[in-house]
């Protein structure tokens, strides 16, 4: 799969103005209308589509740019993109009013005529909610089930919003078509522009007997219950979003996305830094000089770690494949752990003593003095 600043043929610091200028030059060169029938045409037309959808998007660009393509959606995922491209003509041409100043240019190009009649696409709400997970759940990754509130299709009318046994009518308004055309005459010729009806939204019907049970929406809110699997090497503020898990919509209204955010659980133990994650080992100062063998935390449980002696305060040890791994599977980050040493505040008899001979020993080390290091 292509690098999209490369689609877009722009470098990775590139400005959203850069981008913007970039995506409407290939926009204009690929663009259906200018080039019929042209399938490679049209796929580098999608693929640029897809490319400015996300790098002009601040979040979606900084998913990408730390995750690549799985982290927003594409490649192997289980979602389309480019091969299957999961943006529909409606969407890329919504596009044209960020990119165009609010219309479609190639309307007043070909005379107020376009090759396609496009209507817009009613979409329900979306939904956002946040899943709480445990380390072990990051690390290898896990199946969660979560009870959400939503408007689901009224069973009663089947989504169609009328009483059951009745027909909605013929809007009045439209005539049936769900448009008003306005035609105008320009220095560039005829401009036609083509909206949806206001009174029956673009469906060229109208409910005169609402259903009781929803009031005519064709949608009741609902409780119900999804299963979603969750990758591992997710962290907090990664999000998935479920395309037409949101809201159902009424007649003629596409359901909404459901968007999951993921918080990580503080862990009493870790701090975690990327795939790695950092620990804090305090040792009595004969483990230090002696040297020896601690059973220490995990994400998975505990494991050995071997002091060297003569280890110093501060010094970092490394317990290599002990950290989260790369997002949707691959080699595991590293577990860090900063070694201090812990110097007693009282000692017993015995110990005093101890520590008596040990300095007698030790008379002929002067200390020493450096520079600090600020």
């Amino acid at each position: 799969m292509r690098d999209l600043y490369e689609i877009l043929g722009v470098s990775k610091n590139a400005s959203e103005d850069d981008i913007k200028k970039a995506y409407r030059k290939l926009a204009m060169k690929y663009h259906p209308d200018r080039n019929p029938g042209d399938k490679e045409a049209e796929k580098k037309f999608k693929e640029a589509a897809e490319a400015y959808s996300i790098l002009n998007d601040p979040e979606k660009r900084a998913q990408y740019d730390q995750f690549g393509h799985a982290g927003v959606g594409l490649g192997d995922t289980g979602q389309t993109g480019y091969g299957g491209f999961h943006m529909s003509m409606d969407d890329i041409f919504s596009q044209f009013g960020d990119i165009f100043g609010g219309r479609n240019p190639f309307e007043d190009i070909f005379g107020g005529r376009s090759t396609r009649t496009r209507r817009h696409i009613r979409k329900a709400r979306d939904l956002r909610i946040t899943i709480e997970l445990e380390p072990l759940e990051i690390l290898k990754g896990v199946e969660k089930q979560v009870k959400i509130k939503r408007y689901e299709t009224c069973e009663t009318c089947h989504g169609s919003g009328a009483r059951p046994g009745t027909q909605p009518g013929r809007c009045k308004q439209c005539g049936g078509s769900g448009q008003i055309r306005q035609i105008s005459r320009t220095f560039f010729g005829q401009s036609v522009m083509v909206t949806d009806c206001p009174i029956c939204r673009g469906e060229g019907e109208v409910i005169e007997n609402p259903c009781v049970d929803c009031g005519g929406r064709g949608v009741k809110k609902k409780k119900v219950s999804l299963k979603i699997n969750i990758p591992a090497g997710v962290a907090s503020g990664n999000y998935m979003t479920l395309e037409g898990q949101g809201n159902k919509g009424g007649k003629g209204v596409h359901a909404g996305d459901l968007v999951v955010f993921f918080e990580e659980k503080e862990h009493p133990y870790f701090i975690r830094r990327g795939r790695d994650v950092l620990i804090e080992a305090h040792l009595t100062v004969a483990k230090a000089v002696m040297g020896s063998t601690i059973e220490i935390p995990t994400i998975e449980g505990r494991a050995s770690l071997k002091i060297p002696p003569g280890i110093q305060p501060g010094q970092v040890l490394r317990m290599r494949g002990k950290g989260y791994p790369k997002l949707r599977g691959g080699q595991r980050g590293d577990q860090l752990v900063k070694i201090q040493v812990d110097i007693p505040k009282s000692l017993s008899r015995k110990e005093k003593e101890l520590y008596a001979e040990l300095e007698q020993l030790s008379k002929s080390v002067k200390p020493y003095f450096r520079k600090m290091d600020i």
